[in-house]
């Protein structure tokens, strides 16, 4: 088996787009990622590396919508620090 590694590297400009900062991404990087208009995406921080990566699709179990889950993810994330504490308790 041969692996093959194709590395290319594009370019863009920062502009301001209305108070925020901002980049255009080439079409050939958004086929590469399977990143259409309308979807999301992820960024990972690692390293002084960024990783940008099409946000998976979350199917819900019956019975749990969206705001119920986006609101148990803002109280764990307004009392992370207090789940952390209770670990070893």
């Amino acid at each position: 088996m041969t692996l093959v590694v194709v590395k290319e590297q594009m370019e863009r400009k920062v502009t301001r787009v209305g108070n925020s900062l901002g980049i255009t991404l080439p079409q050939e990087v958004l086929e590469h990622l399977q990143i259409a208009q309308g979807d999301e995406v992820r960024f990972d921080l690692a390293d002084g590396h960024v990783t940008i990566k099409k946000k998976a699709d979350l199917k819900l179990p019956k019975g749990v919508d969206a705001e119920f889950l986006q609101q148990m993810n803002d109280m764990i994330n307004e009392y992370d620090e207090t789940f952390k504490g209770l670990v070893n308790r």
